[in-house]
């Protein structure tokens, strides 16, 4: 596996290691659809009395698809893991901010000092990953947004890893995210593992 200083030129794919209980949601609208009703019929297995909560689920997953397509988004997971009854929801959204969307630089401490000046009270740090090299670290808490978030009424934690791609000055941005704000603590310490297994190919 090489490390980031070791590609002169740009790398031509990434690849980062997910839990066993989380779905890859495909983006590409032509595929989108079918990823949906799969999770959905995963989710609601079992539940036959529940068709207006499936058909709830499927839109705001079709939103959610959408929406993470139209900021470059390339792959999209959601959990499906649970701790007996309760579902340990979460998410990863890894994209590619268009050019312009960040300061025109691969120096992480640059885009650490960048966001810092932006976001006060946060936790922002630059952190080395095994692989990816470099990269910004970003965790926030965020008032709940039940318009936004299907009725969720608990304040969402975000963890994001904003990664430079190898000779270049565009990023990868892994966006963490989790509504369990009981278990916020341990679902980042996921996070951060998942973030660590990045590596170009």
């Amino acid at each position: 596996m090489k490390t980031a200083d070791q590609f002169p030129s740009p790398p031509t794919d990434y690849n980062v290691v997910v839990p066993d209980g989380w779905f890859q949601l495909a983006l590409e609208p032509d595929d989108r659809d079918r990823g949906i009703v799969a999770l959905a019929e995963l989710t609601f297995r079992g539940q036959d009395n529940a068709p207006h909560l499936k058909k709830q689920f499927m839109q705001d997953l079709q939103r959610k698809a959408k929406d993470a397509y139209q900021v470059g988004g390339t792959e999209l997971y959601l959990s499906t893991m649970t701790v007996g009854p309760v579902p340990l929801a979460s998410s990863l959204l890894i994209s590619v901010p268009g050019p312009g969307e960040w300061p025109e630089t691969s120096d992480a401490a640059a885009l650490a000092e960048h966001l810092a000046g932006r976001r006060r009270d946060e936790e922002i740090s630059v952190v080395e990953l095994t692989a990816a090299g470099r990269a910004v670290r970003h965790r926030r808490r965020e008032a709940p947004d039940p318009a936004r978030q299907s009725g969720n009424t608990l304040p969402t934690t975000t963890l994001a890893y904003y990664v430079p791609i190898p000779a270049t000055t565009r990023w990868l941005l892994l966006n963490f995210s989790t509504p369990i704000d009981q278990l916020a603590d341990q679902m980042v310490a996921l996070f951060d593992t998942v973030a660590g297994t990045l590596h170009w190919g």
